[in-house]
């Protein structure tokens, strides 16, 4: 008897020993917090041509000594991802489309909203855009209905055997791997909605598989079939050749009891990984801001619970400020956020570590 309690003790023990180890603590959250804050607002650093268009979630890598940004844009019909080149990561030239929208009968004829997959996830490091059995790659949410992110919205993925910093069109493949119908459907997003996906090598394959993707969808308040709108959270999914993907957990990973948790973006800090997110509609907080949680492990994450990131301070993010992609480099912090003024004009804007002086680009009325 005397026996059996000594090993179930030791068992217990070894139990919260492997719980402690996925809590980042308090005093982490806030070096965190430290290291990664952008009190320097820079301002607009893309915007669009025309005013109908909304340009919106920034995915940012580096190639040689040139910076390119792909970067959606609604154009009142759908959406579209395009790409921009800078060599000094504040004034951004335009290139044009990757994915664009085209009457092909295809599952995603009318939206195609890509974010490049594979970029260097080290904290300060290089930003190379990796490729995976000689490809690059690129996550996309796509959908056959015109409109502002008409149901049904699916996770697809596309691929570029070549050099992808030219304004070219990406291969697709020809089905979403992430569907609104898939047998593994959680409750979490049983709403017809998949968002931004963010994919990840994972080479200590904590999960057990290879590539990691992030993502976003709208789902049931709870597993009971209420009809809710703004109730979106972060969740994962799982693959080792970036085709054929399988949901990993029962349960969103970063959520809150009400609104949107969206948008995930990743970055290793030491030993820790940082997930860049926002958040809108919070019960304790107006209005959309991005703020970040931490893991150990890529599965159990602890939420940051103090000041914002970035919120709305400035004319041109009056509405919003939100939707992040964060970057270290030459010792400078650069976030790159999407900024929405009051008549609801949306372009690309970035905060700094330093202050770096203004920006002269605004807004076109």
């Amino acid at each position: 008897m005397k026996s059996t309690l000594i090993l179930l003790g030791l068992l217990a023990v070894a139990r919260l020993s492997s719980a402690q180890k996925t809590i980042v603590s308090q005093e982490e959250m806030q070096a965190i917090y430290q290291e990664v804050k952008t009190p320097h607002k820079y301002g607009l650093v893309l915007t669009p041509d025309k005013k109908t268009d909304l340009m919106d979630c920034p995915s940012i890598y580096k190639d040689g000594k040139t910076w390119y940004m792909t970067y959606i844009v609604f154009d009142g019909q759908g959406y579209e991802t395009w790409l921009a080149e800078s060599s000094d990561l504040l004034t951004w030239k335009i290139l044009g489309k990757q994915m664009s929208k085209q009457d092909d009968g295809k599952w995603d004829a009318k939206q195609r909203a890509g974010y490049n997959a594979l970029i260097d996830t080290q904290w300060g490091g290089s930003y190379k855009l990796h490729r995976f059995n000689r490809k690059y790659w690129m996550s996309y949410f796509g959908g056959s209905t015109a409109g502002y992110e008409p149901e049904p919205l699916s996770i697809g993925m596309a691929f570029n055997t070549k050099k992808p910093t030219k304004p070219m069109e990406w291969q697709r493949l020809n089905e979403p791997v992430l569907g609104d119908t898939d047998t593994d459907v959680r409750w979490w997003e049983n709403r017809h909605k998949l968002f931004k996906s963010y994919v990840i090598e994972d080479t200590e394959r904590n999960t057990g598989h290879r590539f990691i993707m992030y993502y976003n969808a709208v789902g049931d308040s709870l597993a009971n079939n209420k009809p809710t709108r703004w109730y979106e959270r972060i969740g994962m999914a799982v693959s080792d050749d970036m085709i054929n993907w399988s949901r990993y957990g029962k349960d969103p990973v970063v959520h809150h009891p009400v609104g949107i948790t969206g948008d995930p973006m990743i970055q290793k800090i030491n030993d820790t990984w940082v997930m860049f997110y926002f958040g809108a509609f919070w019960k304790d907080r107006n209005g959309a801001f991005n703020r970040f949680a931490a893991s150990k492990d890529l599965i159990h994450w602890t939420d940051w619970e103090g000041e914002n990131l970035v919120e709305s301070s400035e004319s041109f993010d009056k509405q919003y400020a939100h939707k992040s992609f964060v970057l270290k480099h030459e010792s400078t912090v650069y976030h790159y956020y999407c900024a929405v003024d009051s008549a609801g004009n949306r372009g690309i804007a970035l905060a700094t570590s330093k202050d770096l002086g203004k920006s002269k680009l605004q807004f076109k009325n």
